[in-house]
């Protein structure tokens, strides 16, 4: 979206801080906010962004079906790449599951996982030669590592995030890896776990796509190892990004009149396919409203889909939208819009008790209702339930005046055109006379 005062923002990060910095300097706009109101969410926590990586080790590994590579290389040289990548304010670390025993008692080789890298700031030479000397070696617990995960990162305020590299389904249940990721999301401990399969199975990515949706995550089905390297890296810089806020839970309605009334914060929330989802924000006069949100596709959807942000009048008046597409080759749509007061064209009214010269001070607040809604329909066999996960980012600052100009509605375009209708009156005149010249001596000859 580029139309005058309706920028598109994009996301991959949806912090307020960063959605204000970046309109602002698109637009040249200042980016100062007004003190947060009650119902804010809360100050940012001062913690280190933190991440526990679990990777399979177990003896299916071996399998050489990723571009002629074996699965196990293409996960150690994926490693190599996001430990070299890693920003230094992260602590990282590494777990694994399968790798220390080579024998057949199932109840030995269920216990088999261990910490790898602990999670840390990270000496990058030895995280990597730790990663070298694994060898797929036995079974598959991928519930106990979960557990062992959520206990690398500990709790605290902000957004811990586990990142399972994989082949296969668990084959050491119980405990269900599923039922493990739900008690983990029960605890409150802000823990996020994203999948990424190696294999293509149903029995695999159901399962896979079970966990990362109990916890908020996602799941990626990996083709290539550059695919592999790719999303790794970007779930940890989603990590670095959002660390320092954790978004504040809320829950849309499908009518502005009983939809929650949101401060200057960041909420996570979440959507159901071609649902629309509505939340209330109260604007006073002179105040300027910026918004944004994110949809994570969080499981297999069809080609072409969408997401749509829309800021309504109390009575569904359209104000101001921001739209973004996708065609599968991103998990994340984003889209923003900015609106104030003064583009109101007669929605806000001043009190019928104050006097025409006080009626712009008085002017009451606003009800701006935000629509989200999404155009995404599930593939075959893909649950809907629960809905795909949602970042809304709301803030408010003074209002940014018109550009100058605005009012002929070209700024200073016309400066431009002026000079273009000038240039091509004159070639026309040059090439007229020329033209008539030539003519004249053809006659005359």
């Amino acid at each position: 979206m580029n139309t005058g005062r309706r920028p598109k923002t994009r996301l991959g990060s949806l912090l307020a801080a960063m959605a204000i910095t970046g309109a602002s300097l698109l637009l040249g706009l200042p980016a100062h906010a007004d003190e947060p109101t009650a119902g804010a969410a809360p100050a940012a926590p001062k913690e280190a962004p933190r991440v526990d990586l679990i990777l399979d080790v177990s003896g299916s590994m071996t399998a050489t079906d990723i571009q002629g590579k074996s699965r196990i290389s293409v996960a150690q040289q994926s490693l190599n790449e996001v430990i070299d990548a890693l920003p230094p304010e992260t602590e990282f670390g590494i777990r694994t599951l399968g790798a220390t025993y080579p024998g057949n008692d199932k109840n030995i080789g269920c216990q088999d996982t261990k910490v790898l890298f602990p999670v840390g700031k990270t000496n990058k030479v030895e995280a990597k030669t730790a990663v070298a000397t694994l060898r797929p070696t036995g079974w598959t617990p991928m519930g106990l590592a979960l557990r062992g995960a959520a206990q690398d990162l500990g709790k605290g305020e902000t957004t811990r995030r586990v990142v399972l590299i994989t082949d296969g389904e668990d084959t050491c249940t119980p405990p269900d890896p599923c039922d493990v990721a739900r008690e983990l999301a029960s605890q409150g401990i802000h823990l996020v776990v994203d999948t990424l399969g190696l294999a293509h199975d149903d029995k695999t990515r159901q399962q896979l796509l079970c966990i990362a949706n109990a916890t908020g995550g996602t799941y990626t089905d990996v083709r290539t190892p550059q695919q592999l390297t790719d999303k790794v890296k970007q779930l940890v810089d989603r990590t670095n990004d959002t660390y320092t806020v954790t978004p504040v839970k809320t829950s849309g309605t499908d009518k502005c009149e009983n939809a929650p009334v949101l401060a200057p914060g960041v909420y996570s929330d979440r959507e159901k396919f071609s649902e629309h989802r509505v939340y209330k924000v109260p604007v006073k006069a002179g105040q300027e409203l910026r918004a944004s949100v994110s949809v994570s596709l969080d499981r297999a959807v069809n080609r072409d889909y969408g997401v749509l942000l829309q800021a309504t009048s109390a009575t569904g008046q359209e104000l101001v939208r921001g739209t973004d597409a996708g065609s599968s080759r991103t998990d994340v749509v984003s889209t923003g819009l900015r609106w104030s007061t003064d583009d109101s064209k007669g929605y806000v009214t001043a009190s019928p008790t104050t006097s025409s010269k006080d009626k712009d001070k008085e002017k009451p607040d606003t009800t701006v209702c935000l629509v989200v809604s999404n155009s995404a329909s599930p593939q075959s066999g893909v649950q809907a339930d629960p809905g795909m996960p949602v970042e809304l980012t709301v803030d408010l600052t003074a209002a940014s005046p018109a550009p100058e100009g605005a009012a002929m509605g070209l700024g200073r375009g016309w400066i431009l055109l002026l000079t273009l209708t000038l240039a091509g009156l004159l070639f026309g005149l040059v090439f007229g006379w020329i033209a008539r010249w030539r003519i004249a001596v053809w006659r005359e000859n």
